[in-house]
């Protein structure tokens, strides 16, 4: 009997998905949608003797209702902050103006040094609500209860009720993320 040798191994990203789309293919289209940029952060209060703030820089974050207020960020599945906020109801946002470029990248490192390092220098204030951190500058922080969770994908989408809400004075310009980059609007 003859055996029909085992095909050649082949990347799950050239594999198309039922659809026909490729993980590669999705990924460049999607890189053509400019979005905002977030820093996701919360206080774990089980870790070490005084709790441990914990950031996550984020361009999955749109708005979803108004009445009441209600906003949504994409989280990867497993992720410590997903991990985190499974257990801790209250988390923030900072939106990230064009000026804070480095935080969004500090927070954005795979394989990074802890978090407690990456606050260390960082200006912020706690959030009366969330006891998590909020980033000076922004131009706007938000604190937020979690209202839902859905697994979609590989991701978990998480629902916030916004609790608080702060304005930087003057305003000023976004930080943008677009085809792989931070990039300005202007």
């Amino acid at each position: 009997m003859l055996k029909t040798p085992a095909p050649c191994p082949v990347s799950d990203l050239a594999i198309p998905h039922a659809g026909g789309v490729s993980n590669e293919e999705f990924r460049a289209a999607m890189s053509r949608l400019a979005a905002g940029v977030v820093l996701v952060t919360a206080h774990d209060p089980d870790e070490g003797p005084r709790g441990e703030d914990v950031g996550m820089t984020a361009t999955s974050f749109v708005s979803v209702s108004l009445d009441p207020p209600l906003v949504l960020v994409s989280l990867r599945n497993g992720s410590r902050m997903d991990d985190l906020l499974a257990d801790v109801p209250v988390w923030a946002v900072s939106v990230l103006a064009e000026d804070q470029r480095q935080v969004a990248g500090r927070f954005a490192m795979k394989n990074r040094v802890s978090d407690r390092l990456l606050f260390a220098d960082l200006p912020h204030t706690r959030g009366g609500e969330s006891g998590a951190p909020l980033v000076d500058g922004a131009l706007s922080v938000l604190e937020c209860r979690t209202e839902s969770r859905v697994v979609a994908g590989d991701h978990t989408l998480v629902v916030g009720r916004v609790l608080t809400v702060g304005l930087r004075p003057g305003g000023g310009e976004p930080l943008a993320y677009f085809q792989g980059k931070y990039r300005r609007l202007g």
